[in-house]
């Protein structure tokens, strides 16, 4: 008797090692994803909470919501996706604007 534990993964066949790797992966990914939704739904519940009291804030905002409908997009609207992309930088160009502006 030994008080070593026994590593059952060594003793499977490459069948039944890969089975339960995948396995192993596949619960990590679902757990991951459950704190992905999660962490979405209290950061929606915080960009609803209250409304924007700057344009900074609400570019924030805007940009969350069209990150969401980028994400919906196929890989083959090019077009869409530029425009997206030609938003997020102007909301990236004018808020660099505004910070460097003297008050």
């Amino acid at each position: 008797m030994t008080d070593e534990p026994i590593e059952l993964d060594h003793r499977r066949g490459m069948a039944a090692q890969k089975a339960t790797s995948s396995r192993r992966l596949l619960a990590e990914v679902e757990a991951n994803e459950q704190a992905l939704r999660r962490r979405r739904e209290e950061l929606e519940t915080h960009l609803i909470a209250a409304p924007a009291r700057t344009w900074a804030e609400a570019a924030e905002k805007a940009r969350y919501v069209i990150g969401l409908y980028a994400a919906t997009l196929g890989s083959g609207d090019t077009q869409r996706h530029t425009l997206v992309a030609a938003v997020l930088a102007d909301f990236e160009r004018l808020a660099a604007d505004e910070a460097a502006a003297p008050e």
